[in-house]
C-alpha cells in the first residue's frame, strides 16, 4: 500500500475538516470552518492510502516572493511514516513551479522543518503574515510558534 499525495478534491472536505479540527482543538493549528476549507480547497494537498486521508497541508501565497505552508498535519497512528515529508516535498515543488523564491511556516515541529532544509528565523521578518493572519489569531500577543524559512532560489 503506497501513500500518494494529490491536490484535494471536494469529496475530501469532511475528512480534511476532521483532521484540521482535531489539531485545532489541541491548540496546535488554527481552526478552519468547512466553508473556508471549501473556498480554499485548491490550495490543499492531501496524502492518502487506499482512499483514506492520512495527512494534509496547504500553500498560501503571502506576496510575490513568499508562500506559507499551512495546516500541515498527519492523522494519529500515521506519524513516523514519512507522510509529512511527502506533503512538504509536494508543496515545495508547487512553490518552485510558481517561481516563488521563499517558503515559510510557523510551527512547533522545528526539528522536522530543519531536516527539510528550513532555517529558524524571527517572525517579524514576515509582515505579510502578520497583517493577513496574525491580527486575527487569539495567540497574537503570546504566540509560541517558531518561524522557519527555506529559500528556493
Amino acid at each position: 500500500m503506497a501513500v500518494i499525495c494529490r491536490k484535494a478534491a471536494e469529496h475530501d472536505l469532511d475528512a480534511l475538516y476532521q483532521l484540521i479540527d482535531g489539531y485545532a482543538q489541541q491548540g496546535i493549528m488554527l481552526p478552519r470552518s468547512k466553508e473556508l476549507l471549501k473556498y480554499s480547497l485548491d490550495s490543499f494537498v492531501i496524502a492518502e492510502e487506499e482512499g483514506r486521508l492520512l495527512g494534509c497541508g496547504s500553500l498560501c501565497q503571502l506576496g510575490q516572493e513568499l508562500v506559507e505552508i499551512r495546516s500541515l498535519g498527519v492523522a494519529e497512528g500515521c506519524k513516523g511514516r514519512g507522510i509529512g515529508r511527502k506533503l512538504v516535498d509536494y508543496l515545495i515543488r508547487e512553490a518552485r513551479e510558481k517561481k516563488i523564491p521563499k517558503i515559510m511556516a510557523l510551527t512547533y515541529e522545528v526539528a522536522f522543518f530543519e531536516k527539510m532544509g528550513f532555517t529558524v528565523v524571527p517572525k517579524d521578518i514576515f509582515p505579510e503574515k502578520v497583517w493577513t493572519d496574525c491580527i486575527h489569531c487569539k495567540k497574537q500577543h503570546c504566540c509560541d510558534e517558531i518561524a522557519v524559512l527555506k529559500r528556493l532560489d
